[in-house]
């Protein structure tokens, strides 16, 4: 989808400065390919601007009216589908190599490298086995994922206005192209079609809040404003015209009558002819060059980052120091060397990657099962550390269908005049119909209107904005008489004004007037309706252009009121969200009298409203401060909206946005977390990092704990990965000083970690305490490294005890008897360590208080087995390995008992010190 592509491309990638920084020209200087394709691309583009629209209509093949549907799908067959090439998946080896290619893998080959020419060729097919089995466990979990997250991104589609030709049946036998039949042979008809669909010489119809689709040639454009801020980095919308205004213009972003794709439409109306799709776009050309920049990580990414680095400086003390004691006290440089490599690759979390894309990619699936599709996976994260939600009103607090409830004069009595102009209205224009618009043209009552609607014919119309906030239509029912109808916001109305309409006499609007007039709506605002003026005046009958500057001296008709009903589900989602930890803020730029009676009515409190004035005259600073008091925002515009989600980022929070609207867009983007719903406009859903297929904060909540309880899985396995190698690894350094052998070889430790990684791999199927829902959690580097200082060592006490059994008890103290010692470190150690997996996964008391889930219970299980069987069974030579005395199993008993136990009161300390 073009949306996805664009989302990939620019805010995923953290890219959003480097497309405002590639200017049309600057790409065209570069030396190399791109300069030929950037200069040959502007040529065309400013060629196609330059064209008469007859001319060009004919070069492209098309018709006024547009392509028939068997013409588009040959075009389409040549052209391909209106994709960016970015959507081609990886070839399966180049995928397979990009799992295997990292230092882990290539230092594992190593080490079975040297192992094979030092005449070792069990440990060679030991190492090489565990590098062939974490490769492959990683790219099968990866593809999986993969398809899982392209299945659930196809569920969100974007659709594009085209007019389509159709041929009387009367005619279908005829063996004659569809150009040379007669005009009346054909039927135009306006259909809805995928994006992916679209095709070059297809007409479409673009209003507010649509993406442009394509590279397209505006055909007419009736106050068509365009936001090109990802492409040219400019903050305001450009206005866009039919014809171009200055034809010596040679930059194409500067051409008038032009729009890109990626770009979006903030208002007005249009028709335009597709000149360019897919990869042959503005956009596809920059999307080639942006494909060769590494992409910049995202705060998730930069948290896993954050937490390798602190592994790998671990790495960075402890290996050199392994490396001098076993150097220098067993004087075998080589299998030192060998032996601090296999430290380095115990170090190493290696399963860390898939074990994170595995969770994310369970809680994907999961959320998609909920209605919650996640466009991109690592949002998971972002999704349960979210800690404030804002949220518009209409249609998420309240319900998604709006009812018209009133139509009155300016005195609040019925009016039938009202309701006529009202459809009138709604029904003449053709730019965004909002759900106001919706409850007009559905209302019972006006069905009868809807004949009366069809006399007029419609002159011209100004369409809606979020500066005006009103939108006008210029209808005629005779040639000597033409009406501009206005409706929209009260205040904005009056402003426009100068009579009002009393009992069909037309009175100047006095002060007094304007009293009763605010007093009326105030009334209807404070019985929880949503109030729209109307208002009209005649115009000059010859006059067939208008503008904003014709929206004066109106007379006031009335007020259509609308019913918004807050949703059964809002008040306990609310309270869910909050008992969780996630504040709840309001931001809608609705009246603030509706919006504090419908708070009230969901359980928020709204003693205090800020309303946008209020947000405008403040500093950033003023602001910061604010948004931590106020929890409703009211009569907002889309960047009042955008400055309250940065202010809220800025102060530590993260920030979760729902919103579906074109005026949600900028704080869609701001946010830490933007979330929309499938019904959404274009530019709504393409800011999103998640798409809600039921606009419902029950089911947000539902999302977010999901969320949490897939960073939870995730934080185990770091938790337990760090502490538990950390904790070998100290253990072997005390061995290394005082034994005269090395506690364990290479190979044994390399088995023994590669069995541990695989007692782990069902964690993201794992169950979760529900403490550790209660609130957001976040990556903190910090705190695990505390984690792993503190329960790492704790393993090696029992270590140490080990040690002494072997030594003491067993005798397995010269370098004739040390396999025997490492034997019966080898299953201690390994059966620790994978303890480690159900003492660290709760709070609680593991087995009892807390069970894992079956399948981590059956890996842990299995894992246990094969350790105590590898010394025991028929291949422990192979391991150099040998069976241990009866006898010990004992002793061991004796140890884990032991660990267990010291390991659940440390938790509790701990716990109470520094929290879980």
């Amino acid at each position: 989808m073009l949306q996805e592509a664009f989302s990939t491309f620019v805010r995923t990638h953290g890219l959003e400065r480097h497309f405002q920084r590639l200017a049309f020209f600057d790409i065209g200087k570069r030396p190399g390919a791109d300069n030929t394709l950037a200069s040959t691309l502007a040529k065309q583009l400013v060629s196609v601007s330059n064209t008469p629209v007859d001319g060009l209509i004919a070069s492209l093949g098309t018709h006024a009216n547009g392509l028939t549907e068997s013409q588009a799908d040959k075009i389409r067959q040549d052209v391909g589908l209106n994709e960016i090439g970015q959507g081609k998946a990886q070839r399966w080896w180049t995928h397979l190599w990009h799992c295997y290619r990292n230092p882990f893998s290539l230092l594992l080959t190593f080490l079975a490298t040297v192992s094979y020419f030092t005449d070792d060729p069990m440990g060679a097919v030991v190492i090489g086995s565990m590098v062939a089995l974490g490769t492959l466990i990683r790219f099968l979990q990866e593809t999986r994922s993969n398809k899982a997250a392209e299945k659930l991104k196809s569920m969100v589609s974007n659709t594009a206005t085209v007019l389509r030709r159709s041929i009387t049946e009367a005619v279908l036998g005829k063996s004659r192209e569809y150009f040379n039949l007669p005009e009346q042979q054909h039927q135009v008809h306006k259909v809805e079609i995928p994006i992916s669909r679209l095709v070059p010489g297809d007409i479409i119809a673009l209003s507010a809040g649509d993406m442009i689709p394509a590279d397209v040639r505006l055909l007419s454009a009736k106050h068509l404003f365009v936001s090109q801020a990802a492409m040219t980095g400019e903050s305001l919308p450009v206005e866009k015209f039919a014809q171009q205004v200055n034809p010596a213009t040679s930059n194409p972003l500067d051409l008038d009558n032009l729009c890109f794709m990626g770009t979006n439409v903030v208002s007005g109306a249009a028709t335009a002819v597709i000149v360019n799709t897919g990869k042959n776009t503005y956009f596809g050309m920059l999307a080639e060059r942006v494909l060769k920049t590494d992409r910049s990580p995202t705060a998730f990414q930069r948290g896993v980052n954050e937490v390798s680095w602190l592994l790998i400086r671990f790495m960075l003390v402890m290996v050199p120091i392994v490396l001098l004691i076993n150097g220098f006290t067993k004087h075998d440089w080589w299998s030192a060397s060998l032996f601090a490599l296999s430290i380095a690759v115990g170090l190493t979390p290696e399963m860390l990657l898939m074990i994170v894309t595995a969770t994310l990619a369970k809680g994907a699936i999961y959320l998609s099962q909920k209605k919650v599709i996640v466009k991109r996976l690592d949002a998971i994260q972002n999704f349960g550390a979210m800690n404030v939600l804002c949220t518009d009103k209409t249609g998420t607090l309240t319900q998604d269908r709006i009812f018209l409830e009133r139509h009155t004069d300016i005195y609040g009595t019925p009016s039938d005049k009202v309701l006529e102009y009202a459809y009138l209205n709604s029904y003449h224009q053709t730019g965004l119909k909002n759900l106001l618009d919706v409850a007009v043209l559905e209302h019972a009552e006006l069905q009868s209107k809807l004949n009366v609607a069809r006399r007029y014919r419609k002159i011209d119309e100004i369409p809606f904005d979020f500066q005006r906030r009103r939108m006008s239509v210029i209808v005629a029912e005779n040639e000597d008489r033409h009406f501009l109808i206005c409706k929209g916001a009260v205040d904005e109305i009056l402003s426009v004004c100068s009579r009002v309409d009393m009992h069909d006499a037309s009175a100047e609007l006095t002060p007094e007037l304007l009293d009763e007039i605010r007093t009326v709506t105030a009334a209807l605002n404070e019985e929880g309706l949503r109030v729209v003026a109307v208002a009209a005046r005649e115009c000059r009958p010859d006059k067939e252009s208008y503008d904003v500057v014709d929206e004066a001296g109106l007379t006031l008709f009335g007020y259509i009121a609308f019913l918004d009903p807050p949703k059964e589900s809002t008040a306990p989602a609310i309270e869910a969200l909050q008992k969780h930890g996630v504040r709840v803020k309001v931001l809608t730029g609705d009246n603030d009298k509706v919006t504090a009676k419908v708070c009230r009515e969901v359980g928020l409190t709204c003693d205090a409203i800020l309303l946008g004035a209020q947000v405008e005259a403040m500093s950033d600073a003023e602001l910061a401060v604010a948004v931590e008091r106020y929890d409703v925002f009211a009569k907002l515009t889309p960047l009042h909206k955008e400055r309250i989600v940065r202010a809220l980022r800025h102060g530590d929070h993260i920030v979760g946005f729902l919103g579906d609207g074109i005026n949600d867009a900028p704080a869609l983007r701001a946010a830490d977390i933007g979330i929309s719903v499938d019904s959404a406009v274009d530019i709504a859903k393409e800011a999103a990092d998640i798409i809600l297929l039921e606009k419902s904060l029950l089911v947000l909540e539902q999302g977010v704990m999901e969320g949490r309880k897939t960073f939870a899985n995730m934080l185990k396995y770091t938790k337990m990965s760090a502490s538990s190698n950390f904790g070998n690894v100290f253990s072997v350094l005390l061995a290394s000083v005082f034994l005269p052998f090395l506690p364990m070889l290479p190979l044994q430790l390399l088995v023994q970690n590669l069995l541990y990684d695989f007692s782990q791999v069902a964690i993201p199927l794992d169950n979760v305490d529900a403490e550790l829902l209660a609130k957001p959690q976040r990556w903190n580097s910090g705190a695990i490294g505390r984690f792993m200082i503190f329960f790492g060592p704790m393993s090696s006490v029992f270590d140490i005890a080990t040690f002494a059994l072997m030594w003491y008890v067993f005798r397995a103290n010269t370098p004739e008897t040390q396999t025997l010692f490492q034997s019966g470190w080898f299953v201690e150690g390994l059966l620790t360590q994978t303890l480690i997996v159900h003492m660290i996964r709760t709070r609680k008391i593991p087995f009892l208080q807390s069970r894992a889930s079956w399948p981590l219970l059956i890996t842990t299980a299995t894992i246990m087995t094969v350790g105590v069987f590898l010394p025991m069974g028929p291949f422990a030579e192979y391991f150099k390995l040998q069976a241990l005395p009866l006898s010990y199993f004992g002793w061991l008993l004796l140890i884990l008992l032991g660990y267990m136990l010291l390991t659940q009161a440390m938790k509790g300390f701990y716990a109470r010190r520094y929290g879980w």
